[in-house]
């Protein structure tokens, strides 16, 4: 992976102290600097390797190429001008950690106050990433809930949609057993309608003729 250049470019050994700075004064701004940007630690085979930020004064030339450097970094990374760019962000932090060592060199208690500023920015930054990724993930989850929803409601309406079809042929083959029921009774009920009447002539004609054998037996007595 190719190594990005630092806009923290004072990683030098410090010059001698002027003589109106005590030993004292040096170790003291020394050892704030360590506690806003703490030491680089790392090994190289059997080595150890510590590096610590530079505590060398910067000079108005120093911010003019801290300036310059950061607008070819932007160039050079692409960084974008408008919207959330990671690129961007790293830089800008980079320049403003250069701007928080040279402070604090001069005024330690300014340098530490821009300390706590930066570290409250970024906190806001990571509550804000938080936010907005558990925002991302509620609405996948939701979407995706939703998605699922669908997909059940649909199988329903296509289970409903078979089952309906299927109630509808039982219906139809009911409704056809029921015709053949319904023809077959009214074939057995004009059967049994032409039996009776058949038997209600044959009757009607048994008692004309019964009534027609007393009258000639009634004639023959005369």
């Amino acid at each position: 992976m190719a190594k990005t250049r630092s806009l923290q470019v004072h990683f030098l050994p410090s010059p001698p102290p002027a003589k109106e700075k005590s030993a004292h004064t040096k170790d003291r701004h020394q050892h704030i600097l360590n506690t806003i940007f703490p030491l680089r630690q790392w090994t190289e085979g059997n080595d150890l390797w510590m590096q610590q930020v530079s505590s060398a004064a910067s000079t108005r030339e120093d911010v003019i190429k801290l300036g310059e450097l950061l607008d070819t970094e932007l160039q050079q990374r692409r960084a974008r001008e408008k919207g959330i760019c990671p690129i961007r962000r790293e830089l800008y932090s980079q320049c403003f950690d250069e701007l928080i060592r040279q402070e604090t060199i001069n005024c330690p208690e300014r340098g530490l106050l821009l300390f706590l500023i930066r570290d409250e920015i970024q906190m806001n930054i990571a509550a804000h990433k938080t936010l907005y990724e558990s925002g991302i993930a509620f609405g996948l989850r939701e979407t995706l809930r939703a998605e699922q929803g669908k997909a059940d409601t649909e199988k329903r309406i296509s289970d409903l949609e078979e089952e309906n079809e299927e109630l509808k042929k039982q219906l139809a083959e009911k409704r056809a057993k029921y015709d053949t029921a319904e023809k077959r009774a009214i074939g057995r009920q004009q059967l049994e309608e032409k039996r009776h009447n058949d038997e209600i002539q044959a009757l009607k004609r048994t008692i004309q003729q019964l009534k027609d054998q007393i009258k000639a037996i009634l004639a023959l007595k005369e």
